[in-house]
């Protein structure tokens, strides 16, 4: 493959027509999302991309915060089968995955293994607070995430497309869990904070929630024009040095980079990888087509920053001690790398 390939050079970048219309089913999934959820747009944009790229999201946010609220509203919207597990310490694989079970044909009398298919056969799954079942029952989601298919014996099943797996943890009870290992963290596109809402805000969901009032959302789309839209991402054109510049985002956070600044080599033991350089320029790609552009800047990029890279680095006890989180070294990283003025 050439570097023009690499870039999209030579893919046609999407039509006008189609360009206008994920922007305007944007705003309309954005209008219906707004009846249930209130003043958490940048969140649900965040959530949007990674659907529209066709990554999985890690959900961080204390209880309460309309977390499983938000996923099914969006579900219901985009008309797509939405399924929830609750991870816990003695949750199995096959309690996921689904299991092989022996039944008798009462007919004929003889017996056969049939395969019972599991909650993660659906198109958004949500895995609530994951990081509370052991390794074993978390490798085999992240497994299945990753090949789009689950095996059984001898057989192997796809999982229907789309799908787009969201888990959640909650930060402040850390008892009783088993935190995910960085190798399997990066295979989340995006981690996603949600945070406590402004006083206003606040006071609108308390008094909608305690009315007699029901909000409904209609449905959008489907997963026919979910999966045509992935595709429409995959075509958005991205310059070399866009591409470069979320190149040098990511390359800077390795202390091991020659030129990585100081703070990345005195407060960080691992950077963000090339995952994290990909999912820049698809998340960048994505926020472009929904706002109406054929084409990435540096400001998409930036704006993926936070999610995509909070995750990836891994700050050592230098950085505990004072206090320093992953976010601080995005932000200072943000503000050290210059942009190409080409990539405004």
């Amino acid at each position: 493959m050439t570097s023009d390939d690499a870039r999209g050079g030579l893919e046609a970048a999407p039509d006008d027509p189609a360009i206008e219309q994920i922007r305007l089913a944007r705003e309309r999934i954005m209008q219906e999302v707004r009846k249930i959820i209130v003043g958490q747009d940048e969140v649900i944009e965040q959530v949007l991309i990674a659907l529209f790229v066709g990554g999985h999201c890690l959900i961080t946010g204390v209880p309460g915060l309309a977390k499983t609220l938000l996923i099914r509203t969006i579900a219901d919207i985009l008309d797509l089968e939405f399924k929830r597990i609750q991870f816990t310490p003695d949750l199995m694989p096959a309690d996921i995955t689904g299991t092989e079970i022996l039944e008798e044909d009462r007919s004929s009398g003889q017996r056969a293994l049939v395969f019972i298919k599991g909650p993660i056969f659906a198109n958004i799954l949500l895995a609530d607070e994951i990081n509370r079942t052991p390794p074993k029952t978390q490798a085999a989601l992240l497994e299945a995430m990753q090949e789009h298919h689950v095996t059984a014996g001898r057989t192997t099943y796809r999982l229907e497309e789309p799908f787009f797996v969201l888990a959640t943890q909650n930060p402040i009870e850390l008892e009783g869990t088993y935190p995910l290992p960085e190798a399997q963290l990066d295979r989340f596109m995006f981690n996603v904070y949600i945070d406590y809402l402004s006083e206003n805000d606040e006071v609108e969901v308390a008094t909608a929630t305690t009315s007699a009032h029901m909000a409904t959302v209609s449905k959008i789309m489907d997963g026919t024009e979910v999966l045509r839209y992935q595709q429409l991402v995959r075509q958005v054109l991205v310059s070399e040095q866009v591409a470069r510049y979320a190149v040098r985002l990511a390359a800077l956070s390795r202390p091991s980079t020659p030129g990585a600044p100081d703070y990345v080599k005195n407060w960080v033991t691992w950077g963000a990888g090339l995952r994290a350089s990909q999912y820049l320029i698809l998340g960048g790609k994505a926020r472009a087509l929904l706002d109406g552009r054929s084409h990435v800047s540096c400001a998409d990029i930036r704006a993926m920053a936070f999610p995509v890279m909070r995750h990836r680095i891994l700050t050592n006890f230098y950085a505990d001690a004072e206090k320093i989180k992953s976010d601080d070294i995005v932000k200072r990283l943000l503000d050290a790398v210059p942009q190409p003025e080409s990539g405004m």
